[in-house]
């Protein structure tokens, strides 16, 4: 076996908050050996881990804001969010559901808990992962992919061990329901305790695993507890977890693009000037309009 090691468990930073309905933990970039490029394509990583929000008869979320240059996907947990795009994407997504939304050229975007659950109140969980895109596909027209659960895919591990999700990319005979522009794999592990998965990535891809719930050793060696990450060697190919209770873990994968990134706040281009021209058109209402 052409193990794939470890190279650093990294637990969850101190919560701030993304407007104010999102508690999240930030992983990428962080200061654990993790900036921009190290887990190239995925070139930010928020974390909600589970938290009760409240009710309210006032939706929290984040209000309209822009992005140029990558991809936005949520991944719901726990909750309900609404969202909405001045591209004409939006919907609802609940527990199990992917929100993919590429903004490329530019929109503008909000999102919110979902009225009825904000009204309920309740335990809400997310991911939220930027992916970067190569140079040739920032300026393309945004589009938009909200994947139900029932459309994801799902491989069932032997011995009733659980199930793989396949949010992006390949698993086993399986493919993934979003489609990309670079390759990566984008999975949910639902493993039972005792249950065990194994997986084998190229050396290349900067490959990362998030423990959403419960715990799990890796590779039988190393335990790793709830809200951690973990960053592997890009040495070796197979890797394999075993659940030591019931477990849900985000493994992420990609072929690192390898272009030069200059980024600020919600624009990712590959130079300078392209992000000042990234503000110029914000600026002069070139991504078009979205009511707040």
């Amino acid at each position: 076996m052409n193990t794939k090691k470890i190279e650093v468990v990294i637990p969850p930073r101190e919560p701030h908050y993304v407007g104010d309905g999102f508690r999240v933990h930030n992983f990428i970039p962080s200061a654990y050996h993790l900036d921009m490029k190290r887990m190239d394509p995925f070139i930010m990583m928020d974390y909600n881990s589970r938290f009760h929000f409240p009710a309210t008869d006032t939706p929290r979320g984040v209000g309209v804001h822009p992005h140029r240059g990558f991809e936005t996907v949520t991944i719901a947990y726990k909750g309900k969010v609404a969202h909405h795009d001045s591209a004409g994407g939006g919907g609802v997504i609940g527990e199990g559901d992917v929100q993919w939304m590429t903004a490329a050229s530019g929109v503008l975007h909000k999102e919110y808990h979902e009225k009825e659950f904000a009204k309920k109140g309740g335990d809400f969980q997310m991911v939220q992962l930027w992916v970067n895109l190569p140079a040739k596909d920032k300026m393309s027209t945004p589009k938009y992919q909200g994947i139900t659960n029932a459309e994801i895919a799902k491989y069932n591990l032997p011995n009733g061990g659980g199930v793989v999700e396949l949010i992006a990319g390949e698993y086993k005979d399986e493919r993934g329901a979003a489609s990309t522009f670079t390759p990566l794999n984008m999975l949910n592990a639902r493993i039972k305790k005792g249950g065990k998965a194994d997986f084998s990535f190229p050396a290349s891809y900067n490959t990362g695993l998030l423990v959403i719930e419960g715990s799990i050793t890796v590779n039988g060696e190393e335990q790793v507890p709830t809200d951690h990450f973990v960053l592997f060697e890009n040495e070796g190919e197979d890797f394999t977890i075993e659940a030591l209770e019931d477990a849900v873990v985000l493994i992420l994968g990609g072929e690192p693009i390898n272009e030069p990134i200059a980024a600020q706040g919600p624009f990712v281009m590959n130079t300078r000037e392209e992000l000042m021209q990234a503000i110029n058109d914000f600026n002069m209402g070139k991504f078009g309009y979205l009511e707040d």
